[in-house]
């Protein structure tokens, strides 16, 4: 008889423990998986003005994302083509005048289109072309309201395959029409896999995170969705949340409260949108992004050694939410820190955990399914890189 519920039916091995702790083994990842895919960068918001940038770095990577003049983004290296000096030197910023100089020897390049417009030289070398000497291009891609780049200047732009099964969910929120509220940083001491293995599974819900499965009451059962327990069929009619999924009565949206303050989204969501609490959709091995009933909220995730992680975070709302002088937006930020602080915790101790000696490798449960589904893919990626 075929399974009808989301389980793993075999004995299956995690990722070798090495992976999460070895250097050389961080930078066969950096270069198979980082350097080769679609990179979330921020909200489009972040970059609203003309001239503004943010820059970005992949281990020894450096790039930058700018809008254009006509409103597109543009992406560069971040290095100067006259002897390889860094271009910015800030996270982010806002040129003006449509140009940018390098802080070294003052060659000055166009935003549009990244060509060299003049050197600080009085007179150019017999040979010396300027439209040779223009900055080197990224990839870029604004969707939705989401900015991505790939360092591969050549990389397709494919949302299918770039996002979870729930992009066309995703488009509901109408990302592009909210406005940055709020931004958060936060680094955590594990490799980067560890913090996706742990977002791939709620076993650790019920006793890591008391304050969520109150919201949420499957995930005090330690799972992600109902069809995750072998007899998901026996509570197929039950409406109790516990075992239908989603938020508790009288949740509207992930806050201290649960109440959305009179702002919850209205336009494109269901009844069934709503009850779920949030829509989770994810582009690894950089992004998940949480849409609720009145936030969006999304989750960069940036490797920054083989054991260290940064957290990049940043909550949309209504325009109108903000303007309130009486709207509240700690209600809703301060709960989102709390439980990713917790999950960061929970991942730092189990990276600590690796470095037992006789530890090889862990093993997965039948509800980590999606850990084997993220094993296979970093293995994939890996064997991709390798064979070329």
């Amino acid at each position: 008889m075929e399974k009808d519920y989301n389980a793993l039916d075999e004995l299956a091995p995690a990722m070798p423990a090495a992976w999460y702790i070895d250097a050389d083994q961080y930078q066969r990842e950096l270069d198979a998986v980082w350097k080769k895919n679609w990179l979330f960068v921020c909200p489009g918001q972040s970059l609203a003005e003309i001239g503004a940038y943010k820059t970005f770095s992949i281990g020894d990577q450096h790039a930058w994302v700018v809008r254009r003049e006509g409103g597109e983004l543009a992406a560069y290296y971040n290095n100067c083509r006259h002897r390889g000096s860094v271009l910015l030197t800030e996270s982010e910023g806002c040129l003006s005048g449509g140009s940018v100089y390098c802080p070294y020897h003052r060659w000055r390049y166009d935003l549009d289109d990244g060509s060299l417009i003049s050197t600080s030289s009085f007179k150019d070398p017999q040979g010396f072309d300027k439209t040779e000497h223009g900055l080197f291009h990224i990839a870029v891609q604004e969707w939705n309201g989401l900015v991505f780049l790939n360092f591969d200047a050549a990389a397709d732009w494919q949302p299918a395959s770039i996002f979870s099964s729930n992009r066309q969910e995703l488009e509901k929120f109408s990302i592009e029409k909210l406005v940055l509220g709020h931004h958060w940083e936060h680094v955590v001491a594990c490799n980067w896999k560890t913090f996706w293995d742990n977002f791939n599974e709620c076993l650790h819900c019920p006793g890591v995170h008391r304050e969520l499965v109150k919201m949420v009451p499957i995930f005090k059962r330690g799972l992600m969705e109902p069809q995750d327990h072998p007899d998901w069929r026996e509570h197929i009619d039950d409406l109790d949340p516990a075992f239908r999924g989603g938020v508790r009565e009288g949740v509207e949206t992930f806050s201290m409260d649960g109440s959305a303050q009179g702002y919850a989204l209205a336009e494109g969501l269901t009844d069934e949108d709503r009850k779920r609490g949030v829509t989770y959709v994810d582009s690894v091995p950089a992004v998940y992004i949480g849409a609720h009933a009145d936030h969006v909220r999304t989750v960069r995730i940036l490797p920054l050694g083989p054991e260290s992680m940064a957290l990049s975070v940043d909550w949309l709302f209504h325009a109108q939410a903000l303007e309130d002088p009486n709207y509240d937006i700690s209600n809703v930020t301060e709960f989102a820190k709390r439980v990713l602080e917790e999950d960061g915790v929970a991942s730092e101790l189990n990276q600590r955990g690796m470095h037992a000696a006789p530890m090889l490798r862990g093993v997965l449960m039948p509800e980590e399914y999606d850990l084997k589904k993220f094993k296979e893919w970093v293995e994939q990626a890996l064997a991709k890189h390798e064979s070329r």
